[in-house]
């Protein structure tokens, strides 16, 4: 693939999101997931057939109505950003969503972008790269 920065083969771009130190699901403009990372500990599980559901079939039902506000407002330009935290099985876990736009400012989809923080809260000071 050709970006504008540079060009990435499928098997770079597929090691790298799964690599990151975040797990990415993202939902198509008409809802539907399309493409989720498979990164080691992965912090909410995600089965292929995911793929093609909508995202309402994805949550529990008691937080369907919060994900369908958060994709009508990033649909209608009202947010570009939702994130939220929650402690999980002794952890921190913090929960991010972009709504994703063309280069004309016109909506694509959504990313979630998933990631324990609880190591991260713990920093102090400084460390120096190869300290």
């Amino acid at each position: 693939m050709n970006f504008e920065t540079g060009n990435l083969i499928t098997e770079e771009i597929e090691a790298i999101f799964n690599n990151l130190p975040v797990d990415i699901t993202f939902i198509g403009k008409d809802d539907t997931v399309r493409y989720f990372s498979q990164t080691k500990g992965r912090i909410f599980p995600r089965a292929k057939a995911i793929i093609g559901k909508t995202v309402q079939n994805c949550h529990p039902k008691k937080s369907v109505d919060k994900v369908n506000r958060i994709v009508a407002d990033f649909k209608s330009k009202k947010r570009d950003t939702v994130e939220f935290w929650i402690n999980m099985h002794g952890k921190v876990i913090y929960i991010r969503y972009f709504a994703i736009r063309d280069s004309k400012g016109e909506y694509i989809g959504t990313m979630e972008v998933t990631q324990d923080i609880t190591d991260i809260q713990k920093i102090k000071g400084e460390k120096r790269l190869m300290d």
